[in-house]
């Protein structure tokens, strides 16, 4: 199993949910999240400086069987992505096991 982390663009968080749907991904965490970047000039809008040094973002974590890996990264990248800076980050990391509470299934068959 793998746990695939994304931190994305609040903005694009309903077409990465769809993708991911579309993917059969059906279950996966969320959170609004505030974090720092790397740019480090600020923006002008409406005639109002403002720093982008805070970044608000929705920070994802979704559990798959290692065969949805790719498939989950993919529908990922391609539905954040704007080709400007700050379009976020994935990170995976190996999952050791999963329970189920309701029953106390153990493994991948958790997952479904």
């Amino acid at each position: 199993m793998k746990k695939i982390e994304a931190i994305i663009r609040k903005s694009k968080f309903t077409a990465v949910k769809k993708a991911l749907h579309d993917k059969g991904v059906n279950f996966f965490s969320y959170w609004d999240v505030t974090g720092l970047g790397n740019e480090k000039e600020g923006h002008v809008y409406r005639g109002v400086s403002y720093s982008t040094s805070d970044i608000q973002r929705r920070y994802l974590s979704i559990v798959v069987n290692d065969d949805f890996e790719q498939a989950a990264v993919a529908a990922i990248l391609d539905a954040a992505a704007t080709g400007e800076v700050g379009d976020g980050k994935i990170f995976v990391s190996d999952v050791q096991d999963a329970y189920r509470i309701r029953t106390g299934k153990k493994g991948p068959d958790t997952l479904n």
